[in-house]
């Protein structure tokens, strides 16, 4: 009976003690989130450290003087140069022959990507503060002047505020498509033999495996396989094809990251980071890949649009080669601007025009009037 009243003499939590108790709750709460927050602060900071960043490249330094109504419309979007490298000779990212180069723009707004790759062989201003009269292949000022030139370049000759730019090599290519699964790809038979072909040499650079195709097909590429892929140029379209193929091995791939886990995620920074350098910060890295998930990729294009050929005596180098020649580089820019940010009406700079004009001059290639 003792024990009885015992019970029914306990006192009833009060309003204040159920108060208490769940300030008490919402203060662990909080400390449980701040802590959540630090150790994901460390995992990405320790993530970053794995990227070689250019701390020496300075956006300011590549900058060309536009108007204002351009820099306006550009600073909608997120501009990036990308310069895919065949530095074996180099082993670094301060030289080598940019075998790629592209033109990577997101809109702020929609996270759109669209990507132009410039024609390795395209007949262009360097942009060389040395020698202000240089005219070469596009991917001669990479091999010259590293990415600061390379950048500066790509300023100079198509009106853009590109201030950033991220480099990699076949390793970190063939990295990545390894660590996604491999990529689908539809290889005809014009291309097998060549495939095969370059990946004896893909292979002995990247010191990774793969089997040749035994013919025409749609295939799941490996790394070496889809590097190789993306370096045939001997077929029907010869560059031009070849940048074609970038664009599509570089699309699945995002494809494929998009949809990953984030184990493989993990793994790809683990791996491929080292691999990449780029004047990105980590501030700046963070901020592109909160949105990282809400990218989708648009369409992409080969510049020049318009183009002819013609043997050109060019800069750094003994003779003269084969150019691709923008027909006219002036008409190509403008189109550049419409594909890019939408601006049909683009008038291009006096600089641009100038530089247009010589470019005729030197080639003797001219815009088509007929249309």
């Amino acid at each position: 009976m003792a024990k009885q009243s015992k019970v029914q003499g306990a006192k009833q939590p009060t309003k204040k003690s159920k108060k208490r108790k769940r300030r008490k709750l919402l203060i662990v709460a909080i400390e449980l989130l701040i802590l959540l927050s630090a150790v994901g602060w460390i995992w990405v900071n320790s993530k970053m450290d794995k990227l070689n960043t250019d701390v020496s490249f300075k956006g300011k330094d590549v900058r060309v003087e536009l108007p204002e109504e351009t820099q306006d419309v550009l600073g909608e979007f997120t501009t990036i140069a990308l310069f895919g490298l065949d530095n074996r000779d180099e082993g670094s990212y301060e030289r080598g022959n940019s075998d790629v180069i592209m033109v990577a723009r997101i809109d702020k707004e929609t996270k759109e990507v669209r990507l132009v790759s410039v024609y390795r062989d395209t007949f262009l201003k360097m942009a060389d503060l040395d020698n202000t009269g240089a005219y070469s292949k596009a991917n001669a000022a990479y091999a010259k002047g590293g990415p600061k030139q390379a950048v500066r370049m790509l300023n100079t000759n198509l009106d853009l505020d590109i201030q950033e730019y991220v480099s990699f090599d076949f390793s970190a290519v063939a990295e990545a498509v390894d660590i996604l699964g491999g990529v689908e790809m539809e290889v005809t038979s014009e291309e097998v033999d060549h495939l095969n072909n370059y990946c004896i040499e893909t292979s002995k650079v990247t010191g990774k495996s793969y089997s040749p195709l035994s013919g025409a097909g749609t295939y799941n590429l490996n790394g070496v396989q889809a590097v190789s892929y993306g370096r045939i140029r001997y077929t029907i379209g010869d560059d031009f094809k070849r940048t074609e193929r970038q664009r599509e091995v570089l699309e699945k791939m995002v494809e494929k990251a998009l949809a990953s886990d984030m184990a493989t995620i993990n793994e790809l920074i683990d791996t491929v980071f080292p691999d990449v350098k780029t004047s990105l910060s980590k501030t700046e890295i963070l901020a592109l890949a909160a949105d990282a998930f809400q990218y989708k990729m648009g369409e992409t294009a080969g510049f020049p649009f318009d183009r002819g050929s013609a043997v050109v005596s060019i800069s750094y180098q003994k003779g003269s080669q084969d150019c691709v020649i923008p027909a006219d580089l002036a008409s190509n820019v403008k189109q550049l601007h419409d594909f890019l940010y939408g601006t049909d009406d683009y008038q291009v700079t006096e600089s641009v025009q100038s530089i247009s004009d010589e470019i005729v001059y030197r080639t003797g290639v001219r815009a088509d009037k007929s249309e």
